[in-house]
């Protein structure tokens, strides 16, 4: 499993493709460069994060990625204007190399963006099996009811377990230490589950290899209180898939997840979760040109659709109501791999979380958001069953964050991006308890 402290990775990565990984790195820190030269770090790191992307198809696929976008070669931000889009100008991996590096395909490209978790099974790109086209459920198939998604179009609603319960009521907060939070502090680290690409959320920024975001800040947050002033410094960042974060608790591989991780029934029966500390929904993102799927409609049939291996996007489009649709699943480890099949013309759109969809926007001003979000989406801190005061702790943490820095950390890192689109003012969404 990939572990990464304070001064980046130390684990193993994924293996590369000749050239692949040089060419990712260098449009990387050329793409750093011009963020930089722009007078702005945050786009600095954005650009960073898009040059490894464009870099990483580039040294895959043997073509330059630029070619679809409308974005020309050696053009530089003006000097120090701000922009909230600023991409780096990604110098192709080798657009003269052969079927070598072109094997490589999206493997590659994963093998750069996606780093999953070493020993689960599960590898680092997309499995010929997942990057298939699929066909929908059969009949027969299990009925998975996904959060608040009843049909297409239908206005979203909290979701309703079987008992009635809401599953974003939680337990109430506590500043006690327990058997789980005595663990922690007993050996001095706070081992956590995030996602290293998902733009402005949970990613690394090639120009300082840490990983950075929304979420990563919450973490901090969560560390400090639980080892005191320098525990950000003793966190271990073990970046894993989305099918795998659930395993990773349940194995006890992590002391939590914290990873856009939608609340669900399902979910609540297998994990526990803190109060939700973000709300968003399951949206389309596709081509602003030549669009072939519009929302989630008729446009669908026989279109290649895009979303991640255990995410709530593949259940809402499992239900029959989303089924019917008749589109084409193309499935993949992790939500931004779906960017990259969407710049190879491998799927016409991606079905991810509005939160999610707005970081690959702001990554590539080629892309868009369109209708309105499917469902609602409550994130939470994802915890094992049996650490219940490790569960009070975290919520006594979040009364605090949603105080006094959930608003300072939506600014740095969501503002400019996502404004709008949770369909009413910035907020943390207010928290439900059980007992």
């Amino acid at each position: 499993m990939s572990e990464t402290g304070a001064t980046g990775a130390t684990g193993a990565g994924a293996p590369d493709a000749p050239g692949a990984r040089d060419a990712a790195d260098a449009a990387g820190a050329a793409g750093a460069a011009d963020g930089r030269r722009a007078g702005d770090p945050r786009a600095a790191a954005r650009a960073a994060a898009t040059g490894v992307r464009e870099g990483a198809v580039g040294g895959a696929t043997g073509r330059d990625p630029r070619g679809a976008t409308d974005r020309s070669p050696g053009r530089r931000p003006e000097p120090g204007r701000r922009s909230r889009r600023v991409l780096a100008r990604g110098r192709p991996g080798g657009a003269s190399r052969g079927p070598s590096a072109a094997a490589g395909g999206l493997a590659v490209a994963a093998a750069v963006l996606v780093a999953a978790v070493a020993g689960t099974g599960v590898p680092g790109g997309a499995s010929a099996d997942r990057g298939a086209a699929r066909p929908g459920p059969g009949p027969g198939a299990a009925v998975v009811r996904p959060a608040s998604a009843t049909e297409p179009g239908a206005e979203p609603r909290p979701e309703k377990c079987a008992d009635g319960s809401n599953p974003a009521e939680s337990l109430k907060p506590s500043g006690a230490s327990g058997k789980a939070v005595e663990r922690i502090k007993k050996k001095d680290k706070l081992v956590v589950g995030v996602d290293q690409n998902s733009y402005l959320w949970g990613y690394r920024d090639p120009s300082t290899g840490t990983i950075e975001g929304f979420d990563i800040d919450l973490v901090k947050a969560i560390a400090r209180d639980l080892l005191g002033k320098d525990g950000a410094d003793r966190i271990v960042y073990r970046t894993i898939p989305t099918d795998q974060r659930v395993p990773a608790i349940q194995s006890g591989d992590v002391d939590m997840v914290v990873r856009t991780m939608t609340i669900n029934c399902s979910r609540r029966a297998q994990v526990a979760f803190s109060t939700a500390y973000f709300q968003a929904g399951q949206q389309l993102v596709v081509p602003k040109k030549h669009a072939r799927v519009k929302g989630f409609d008729s446009s669908m049939r026989g279109k290649h659709v895009c979303y991640a291996a255990g995410s709530t996007a593949e259940r809402m489009m499992k239900t029959p109501a989303y089924a019917e649709l008749g589109a084409r699943p193309v499935v993949v480890p992790n939500q931004l791999d779906c960017l990259v099949r969407m710049q190879l013309g491998e799927a016409d759109a991606t079905v991810t979380d509005s939160a999610l969809g707005a970081g690959q926007a702001a990554q590539d001003p080629s892309v868009e958001l369109v209708g309105e979000p499917e469902t609602l989406e409550p994130y939470g801190v994802a915890m094992n069953l049996e650490d219940e005061d490790l569960v009070r702790r975290v919520n006594k943490v979040l009364e605090d964050y949603r105080e006094h820095k959930w608003k300072s950390s939506y600014d740095r890192w969501l503002a400019d991006d996502m404004m709008g689109t949770e369909g009413k003012k910035p907020a943390p969404p207010e928290p439900l308890y059980r007992d």
